[in-house]
């Protein structure tokens, strides 16, 4: 059966037979059962999987890339990173680094920073593949947590920033953020206080202040991406655009705060808190009071989700305010500030606890369970988040993203966008691990949760309470496509198949039945209790089995008879347009065979007429000729000939007078040479060179002459003198 998987199926299933899973299980049953809390003591960095173990304190690691092969021995090579000064409280939480290079070890009591160790070698293992390395570990703020015992951490995060050397940034009960470099572990570089001092100092019974009895304290924060500070915010009036990161703070009433924090510069109001942010549309509960946590997905718009108790998500766009009135009251104030607004898209029930059926009535009992939720990106995927709980694990996924950015980009009369973006179906939610599917049995919350997309498609990785690892695949209905390679990118010039542009059409048949087989709820995979012995009772038993019988009867077979009429009804059109079509192509042959000799006929046709087209060309010429022959009247090219031939006439009787006096002198001198010389006239004797000269003068008056009869021949030969 494995050697018909995938790589991807192989590495998945060998990924929870792994030895360290094993020891781990072993040792977590021979060990005392502890409170629930989630924990996220798992995380991912190239192909390799770091799990928190808390009674070494080290980080184990496994190779993904080995597993699933041929060799069995990647189903027990591990490396052990131990901690050189490990942490003296529990670790319920680890982060990686925006550069890749540290890890936070996050507790209720203190955080700690472990720094990983360099990679070389054939497999690129940490130093060169030992079993065993030793990592310098940094404790952050450890005199604070030390001296102050009634203080808690509540939330910690990386600051973003990926040029910069690594910050960490700290949410303590005292209702205070501080921000702390690895270099100054106990001294923070920036400190944001989230109320005033004096109202901290009243306190009532277990030292709680009356700020927190109420709700108004600080529960998570997340930053986003970077962006321009609004200059309304900053207070300058300098043209100097100055970036920064907006810091998201959600208190436990459910208000959200906004702050804009950057290290490298502080100008202005810079790090100055605004809020709460008013949302839109206004609820009376202002959407809970048991708000506790917050994340805002990588996009700008920024899109804040906000998670409560109850299992309600809220998915919030975050826009520029607009001046109301109490807003204008105040505009006198130039303190004043316009706040962005969030304005409440959609909400989410997540079913924390599986809604089983009443009995007879058939109708999902009430339940009361509520617990804490972790909201957690998607490493590749910006549209997708996940949430992990005490009952378990679900990933949601949103589709509407595409088209809200469309729309805030379009103009404001183009109303196909908005219709576009109301019609887009609502996000994705799946359940996919269910820890607590009985009202009888306790939650058993998860030790780790991430995503790995890098390895052979988007792949969930679950450990739970009892270091069982479980892997499933994700939906890649909202994960993007990976981008054509260049050897596989497509030549221009070649058209594109009418029926892919179908296919690819926004109303395609395949789009419509991926609609219709949408589900809305799914079965969870269910976790097994730890207790062996305590047996659930036959009534909840049978109330679970008849929720996933519902579950299975709406969601799959109904919307798959749905499917399966909507294909035949599709095939039957489909059959009838193919017989059409075949109809229309017998008809386009027998035309084309037509047309065909019709095409012979018209170009025989066509030769003849070009033939005689030819014979009355040389008629109208010869016609033409004669006509213009017989004119009165001369035309230009007549008198332009005319005027040149008079010039010719009067050069050729110009040429006949030179010609008449050289025959003259030429008599004359014949005469002379024939009377010759008188003797008593002395003898004139020339000279060599003036013979020479003279015969020369001769010869050219010669050739000139008989140039000139040779023109005079050819002129009245020409004009037929």
């Amino acid at each position: 059966m494995a050697a018909e998987w995938g790589p991807a199926e192989q590495w998945r299933a060998a990924l929870p037979q792994h030895a360290v899973f094993s020891r781990l299980r072993e040792r977590a049953a021979a060990a005392a059962p502890r409170p629930p809390l989630i924990r996220n003591l798992l995380f991912g960095l190239d192909g390799d999987l770091f799990l928190w173990d808390g009674e070494r304190s080290a980080l184990l690691t496994i190779g993904l890339r080995r597993l699933g092969g041929p060799d069995s021995a990647g189903l027990s090579r591990s490396q052990t990173l131990i901690c050189i000064n490990p942490p003296l409280f529990e670790v319920y939480q680890m982060l990686l680094s925006p550069t890749q290079h540290h890890v936070a070890l996050i507790g209720t009591k203190g955080l700690m920073v472990l720094e990983l160790p360099k990679r070389w070698g054939k497999n690129s293992e940490f130093e060169g593949g030992k079993s065993t390395v030793n990592c310098s570990t940094v404790p952050i703020a450890e005199r604070f947590f030390t001296s102050s015992t009634s203080l808690t951490l509540k939330h910690a995060a990386w600051y973003p920033c990926e040029t910069l050397e690594p910050h960490i940034v700290l949410l303590t009960s005292d209702n205070t953020i501080r921000f702390y470099s690895l270099k100054v572990p106990q001294t923070p570089l920036k400190v944001i206080a989230l109320s005033d001092n004096e109202e901290e100092t009243l306190t009532i019974k277990k030292g709680r202040a009356y700020t927190a009895s109420l709700g108004e304290t600080a529960v998570a924060f997340d930053f986003g991406p970077l962006v321009p500070v609004p200059k309304n915010i900053l207070g300058q009036r300098g043209s100097e655009e100055v970036l920064a990161y907006p810091l998201y703070i959600l208190y436990e009433n459910g208000e959200t705060f906004l702050t804009y924090v950057s290290l490298l510069q502080s100008t202005g109001n810079l790090g100055k808190l605004l809020g709460p942010l008013p949302m839109h549309p206004a609820a009376e509960d202002n959407y809970g009071y048991d708000a506790c946590a917050v994340l805002c997905l990588p996009c700008v718009p920024n899109i804040l989700v906000i998670a409560t108790e109850s299992g309600m998500l809220y998915h919030c766009v975050v826009l520029d305010g607009e001046e109301d009135d109490e807003q204008s009251e105040k505009s006198w104030d130039p303190r004043s500030d316009l706040i962005p607004s969030l304005y409440v898209f959609e909400c989410v029930e997540l079913e924390l606890a599986l809604k089983l059926a009443s009995g007879d009535e058939e109708e999902p009992l009430e339940s009361d369970f509520s617990c804490p939720i972790k909201l957690h990106r998607d490493p590749k995927c910006p549209s997708r988040y996940h949430c992990t709980h005490e009952a378990g694990v679900h990933s949601v996924g949103l589709t509407w993203i595409n088209k809200l950015h469309k729309f805030l980009g379009s103009d404001e009369e183009d109303k196909d966008s908005l219709q576009e973006l109301g019609a887009e179906q609502k996000c994705f939610v799946e359940h996919i691990l269910c820890t607590k599917p009985l009202p009888c049995r306790q939650p058993a919350p998860i030790r780790g949760f991430w995503i790995v997309s890098d390895i052979l498609g988007p792949t969930m990785i679950c450990i739970t309470n009892t270091y069982e690892c479980i892997t499933r695949p994700l939906l890649s209905t909202v994960h993007p496509a990976s981008p054509p390679l260049l050897c596989t990118r497509e030549d221009k010039d070649v058209a594109i198949s009418p029926l892919r542009i179908l296919a690819e059409s926004q109303h395609s048949f395949e789009k419509h039945i991926r609609s219709i087989l949408q589900r809305s709820s799914a079965n969870p995979l269910l976790l097994k209790s730890a207790d062996k012995d305590a047996a659930p009772p036959p009534e909840e038993c049978l109330q679970l089995l008849s929720r996933a019988t519902q579950v299975f009867r709406e969601e799959y077979i109904l919307k798959q008879d749905l499917a399966k009429e909507e294909i035949q009804q599709r095939v039957k059109l489909l059959w009838g347009q193919k017989k059409k079509q075949l109809e229309d192509l017998n008809y386009c042959r027998e035309e084309r065979k037509s047309l065909r000799e019709m095409a012979e006929r018209l170009a025989d046709k066509y030769e003849e007429a070009k033939e005689k087209q030819e014979d009355i060309m040389n008629r109208m010429k010869k016609v033409l000729r004669s006509f213009h022959s017989q004119l009165p009247v001369l035309s230009d090219s007549e008198k332009d000939m005319k005027k040149e031939l008079q010039a010719i006439h009067d050069q050729l009787q110009h040429l006949s007078n030179a010609i008449r006096q050289v025959k003259m002198k030429k008599e004359y001198q014949q005469k002379k040479m024939e009377k010759g010389t008188s003797p008593r006239k002395p003898s004139i004797a020339l000279s060599a060179y003036q013979s020479k000269c003279i015969q020369t003068v001769l010869k050219e008056e010669g050739e000139h002459i008989r140039e000139m009869v040779k023109q005079i021949n050819d002129i009245r030969s020409h004009v037929n003198f």
